[in-house]
């Protein structure tokens, strides 16, 4: 047993339900002077230090004075399987070259998708490795890894199998864009995924994903591409309203998705359709911030009664940070949302995306020991400190990670 004794705080999302929908998203459960008790790999007991009794067996202790414990992070949107970077196109952008330029000029996603090829099973295995390394130094214990980087059988399976080893939720993001060999041919190159990759993506993925945009695929290509990837049994995913509407939203209301996800370009309908529905808005305010384009509209979509989720989008290309109390940071100074609704949206919404709702992203009896131990008085310097060193412990499992 794992004992975190004499903790400021205890903060976790209210409730038992998800998702959280406006006035329960900012619904926040603080114990002071509080433990939490861990058996193995899941939470036994939650309280004041005052009430708790003596315990018996073997219970190793950790003295945290000081310290506010959150539940472990859930970044539900990355990109973590690929190979090489894209540092010289960061220096192109910031010299004014924009990302959709960029792409066109066989930038962006595709210079990516040369370079993971490249990298093999191995290599691919080892940056997956890496980079889920850097988000637990941030607090993250439960992320979601999409492929989409291969674009071929091979690269894309071995993609899915190296996030599912490293303890991730596979997403595979097959629709990401068209490869160089298909020469623009959108409908050709989705004969020869869903032939050829989705069943077996299928028995690793426990998601697909598609990039709906222009230059991409648009919305029946996308409908295509979803339903024959539900009809394997996949969850759904989809990247919409990134720098245009192109019908994401209605296309994920229809098929019953689990999130849509960006949503920088998205309008009055769209947010009013997307608080009617069971489908989560997943922001991704640091990749709006990379890419120097509008954030999405957080306040609109909580107010209007949307559920909404925070994420990195880590990649390469568009997003390239792994923190998700950065991303924290951005929702309360950007998107104006509360600390206590940021909260909520990196672990219960979020872990709702993944379909694990019913065991992380809160910190209470019977969910899994994944914790967050920030060294600060208050448990709202998640956000507050911006890019600050706070977590100062991960816990995975009833595991401290340093």
């Amino acid at each position: 047993m794992l004992l975190l004794r004499d903790l400021a705080q205890v903060a976790t999302p209210a409730g038992r339900h998800a998702p959280l929908r406006s006035t329960d998203l900012g619904a926040v459960d603080v114990i002071e002077d509080a433990y939490i008790l861990c058996d193995g790999e899941a939470i036994v007991d939650v309280g004041r230090m005052r009430d708790l009794g003596s315990l018996g067996g073997d219970v190793r202790e950790l003295s945290c004075a000081g310290m506010c414990a959150l539940p472990g992070l859930v970044d539900c949107h990355t990109h973590p399987a690929f190979g090489g970077d894209r540092v010289e196109e960061f220096s192109r952008r910031a010299a004014g070259a924009s990302y959709e330029e960029l792409h066109a000029a066989g930038g962006g996603i595709l210079s990516t998708v040369r370079a993971t090829r490249a990298a093999g099973e191995a290599g691919l295995r080892a940056a997956v490795d890496r980079h889920v390394s850097w988000m637990r130094r941030h607090g993250t214990t439960t992320f979601e890894g999409k492929s989409g980087y291969g674009l071929d059988r091979d690269t894309e399976l071995a993609s899915l199998r190296a996030v599912r080893d490293a303890g991730g939720a596979p997403t595979w993001l097959g629709a990401h864009a068209v490869p160089p060999e298909f020469d623009g041919d959108a409908d050709a190159y989705l004969d020869f995924a869903l032939a050829e990759v989705l069943p077996e993506a299928a028995r690793v993925a426990e998601a697909a994903d598609v990039f709906l945009e222009r230059g991409a695929f648009d919305a029946e290509q996308a409908r295509r591409y979803l339903t024959a990837c539900a009809a394997a049994g996949l969850a759904l995913r989809l990247h919409g309203d990134q720098f245009t509407e192109q019908g994401a939203i209605p296309l994920a209301v229809e098929l019953g998705a689990r999130s849509v996800d960006h949503l920088e370009a998205t309008g009055d309908t769209g947010i009013r359709a997307l608080a009617g529905s069971e489908v989560v808005g997943v922001l991704l305010p640091a990749s709006a911030l990379f890419l120097d384009r509008p954030m999405p509209p957080a306040r609109s979509l909580v107010d209007a009664g949307a559920a909404i989720a925070l994420a990195t989008d880590f990649n390469p290309g568009s997003a390239f940070t792994e923190s998700l109390p950065l991303v924290c940071s951005l929702a309360a100074t950007q998107l104006k949302l509360a600390p206590a609704e940021a909260l909520a949206a990196v672990t219960v919404n979020a872990a709702h995306v993944l379909r694990r709702a019913d065991r992380v992203g809160r910190l209470a009896a019977g969910y899994c020991a994944d914790l967050v131990l920030l060294d600060a008085p208050d448990w709202r310097y998640l956000a507050y400190h911006l890019g600050g060193a706070d977590v100062a412990e991960t816990i995975v499992g009833g595991e401290p990670l340093r």
